[in-house]
């Protein structure tokens, strides 16, 4: 699978290195980095940020901080000949609902698939019938692990799939040792120790801040993992 991130801001650079990193064999990963500071510009204009050219795709995951990015998605898509968009959402600022919807309108009418994980550790094969969203999904997304202990000690936390950022794999490293009925309450601990790029706003949709989200993920499979909360 080809994957072209599209990169603006802070927030993507950990993720490529992860994915870069644990990929399967036989995924490809491009980048196109847009200027953490953008032009103003207006509607008339937008398109003026765009590049010539793209490198050939088959999945585009947006990894932006700014709206003005996310409105070029369909246009990006164009340029890339990307068959699905995955545009994970930190922050609600950075891609309001509306214009996710507009882009999603947008997309779905040139017959691309779109799926926007609020945060990205929620994304799971569940999350979008199209198999290039599934396939990525089977590696990063929802944290899933295996905990092997004895005498109510962690001995080891096997990652099966890891949260995009690496949160999963520093919270597997640090259980090691702690005692088998603390480990559910202590991931979320250590998931605050791992920075986060999940936004404290609470949200209106969840009732819940995307932090907070993105903390239950990983307690969740802590929790699976020793069978129990």
């Amino acid at each position: 699978m080809r994957i072209l991130v599209i990169l603006q801001g802070n927030y993507g650079k950990r993720i490529v290195k992860v994915i870069e990193k644990y990929k399967p064999e036989g995924w490809t990963l491009d980048t196109h980095v847009f200027p953490e500071t953008l032009p103003i510009v207006d509607e008339d204009s937008l398109t003026d940020l765009l590049p010539e050219k793209l490198p050939e795709t088959d999945l585009l995951l947006s990894l932006s901080e700014s709206s003005i990015i996310a409105e070029l998605i369909p246009e990006m898509t164009e340029l890339s000949s990307a068959k699905a968009v995955l545009a994970p959402v930190a922050n609600r600022s950075w891609f309001l609902p509306g214009l996710a919807n507009q882009v999603k309108r947008a997309l779905s009418k040139k017959g691309i698939a779109f799926a926007m994980p609020l945060p990205f550790c929620m994304l799971t094969e569940d999350s979008s019938d199209d198999p290039l969203v599934k396939e990525f999904a089977r590696y990063f997304g929802h944290p899933k692990v295996r905990v092997e202990h004895q005498q109510e000690k962690i001995q080891k936390v096997k990652v099966l799939k890891d949260a995009p950022c690496g949160n999963t794999r520093f919270v597997a490293r640090k259980l090691v040792g702690v005692n088998i009925k603390e480990a559910y309450f202590e991931a979320g601990l250590l998931h605050h120790a791992s920075v986060c790029f999940a936004t404290m706003v609470m949200d209106c949709e969840f009732g819940d801040t995307l932090m907070h989200r993105s903390g239950l993920a990983v307690k969740q499979a802590v929790g699976d993992a020793i069978g129990s909360k």
